[in-house]
């Protein structure tokens, strides 16, 4: 089999063909759009495009929504990586505090180039540069303003007086092992809904994740809101060697309904709390930003981005302050001067953008690593007809795939029929695979 060696990046990512966050797709997207280097983008819920084995990139972009869930990839992507030696390899990820030793080991058995990655610079030295052999590390935020965000909140913004909620929140209960600072998420939600009913205002806010939002009307969630709720992105206990984690799934094995306090003292959380620091801002404070949305905060750093009463409302974690928070949420004038501040200097100023970050802090890994974005038109077209032979087939395989993370009445009695027609297709998949 010959090899086509190909001046450009590959993407690979996992993303459900079902409505989600758009967050994902939104820095999926932006490479392939602001790079000076020539993407092309893999989604492995579709499986391994059958041309691709044939083909080797000078780098490979491995998304951070891969590494969600475990395994990270299907035999065929790892086999493509073990062969692709000589691409520049980029990990993105997220949620680095999950699987901490199996992603060290796979930085390692892979030989990773470069991480870019959510833990702060301070701490490089507790994380990947203990426990992997990563050349290079560089320091970003979870996301930033996309132009298809930019886009929604011309499109369906109104003015604050025509919107039908005053303030609006959509959380989620997060496991325990994840510490204090995770269960804020959930926290937030439920004791501001229990604390602001009766007080006249309008309120939608939900911690359920049933009652999540997704695709185009989160959009409309936000836009049709005077304020939000929310809190830091990230954890507040990060287990490097998997310790409290293991500990966590034996325990909750056996006494599943235990209270999050009662885990913490039998697991003694207090001596992991904030040991290595992960919180963040995250893409709904530039999302809530772009919108003109007011902010009300649990109190944090958010990453140096944001103050309190410049950008947000600050809620201590006590709800000590909560009477002033509704007092200052009130004041139409307040709020305006705050959502302004945000959209001027997370928003309007283009510091924090996709395109910035990209040829701020991207691109210029791969030029000191000695790339060139060079690529004739004709090599492209080859390329990407190559990629694409297969498109239809791969398209209908992750339609199928997809839709075993959807809720829907009939689905228990589809599970028995589907199911076996999945693992003898993905049993094929696996053998025409790399």
């Amino acid at each position: 089999m010959s090899i086509l060696n190909i001046d450009g990046i590959l993407l690979i990512y996992n993303h459900p063909l079902v409505k989600s966050a758009p967050t994902i797709m939104e820095h999926v997207d932006a490479f392939e759009k602001h790079s000076s280097f020539k993407v092309w983008k893999v989604n492995t819920e579709c499986g391994f495009p059958k041309r691709l084995g044939e083909m080797r990139f000078k780098a490979i972009i491995l998304h951070y929504s891969l590494f969600g869930y475990k395994p990270f990839m299907t035999k065929g992507f790892l086999d493509y990586l073990e062969a692709s030696k000589n691409s520049y390899k980029i990990a993105f990820f997220q949620d680095e505090h999950r699987f901490c030793k199996m992603r060290f080991g796979f930085i390692n058995h892979y030989k990773v180039d470069c991480v870019f990655t959510l833990v702060e610079p301070d701490f490089f030295k507790e994380t990947y540069q203990k426990y992997t052999n990563v050349p290079r590390l560089v320091y970003c935020l979870p996301g930033y303003v996309s132009d298809r965000m930019l886009e929604a909140a011309r499109k369906f913004s109104v003015p604050d007086e025509k919107r039908g909620i005053d303030i609006g929140y959509r959380g989620r209960n997060l496991e325990y092992y994840m510490g204090k600072g995770a269960q804020e998420k959930y926290e937030i939600g439920v004791e501001f809904k229990k604390k602001a009913s009766g007080l006249g205002l309008k309120l939608d806010i939900e911690a359920e994740e049933a009652k999540r939002i997704y695709g185009k009307n989160w959009y409309r969630f936000v836009a049709n809101s005077r304020g939000v709720l929310g809190v830091e992105a990230g954890v507040s206990i990060f287990d490097v060697e998997d310790v409290v984690y293991e500990a966590y799934q034996r325990l909750i094995a056996d006494s599943p309904k235990m209270s999050y306090e009662e885990m913490s003292e039998r697991l003694n959380f207090c001596d992991w709390e904030g040991k290595i620091y992960y919180r963040t801002i995250s893409p709904r404070h530039f999302e809530a930003a772009a919108f003109r949305v007011c902010q009300i905060l649990f109190e944090g750093k958010y990453s140096g981005l944001m103050k309190p009463r410049v950008h947000y409302i600050p809620l201590k974690k006590d709800f000590s302050n909560f009477n002033e928070v509704i007092r200052l949420f009130r004041d139409p004038g307040l709020r305006k001067e705050l959502t302004e501040n945000a959209y001027n200097d997370l928003v309007a100023n283009g510091e924090h953008t996709y395109k910035k970050f990209i040829e701020s802090s991207f691109d210029p890994v791969l030029l000191e690593a000695g790339l060139k974005p060079e690529i004739s038109p004709t090599e492209s077209e080859e390329v990407t007809g190559l990629l694409d032979e297969d498109y239809w087939p791969r398209q209908v395989y992750g339609k199928v795939m997809s839709l075993r993370r959807l809720q829907f009445p009939g689905r228990s009695l589809l599970v028995p029929v589907v199911k076996p027609m999945l693992q003898k297709y993905e049993e094929w998949r696996h053998r025409t695979e790399f």
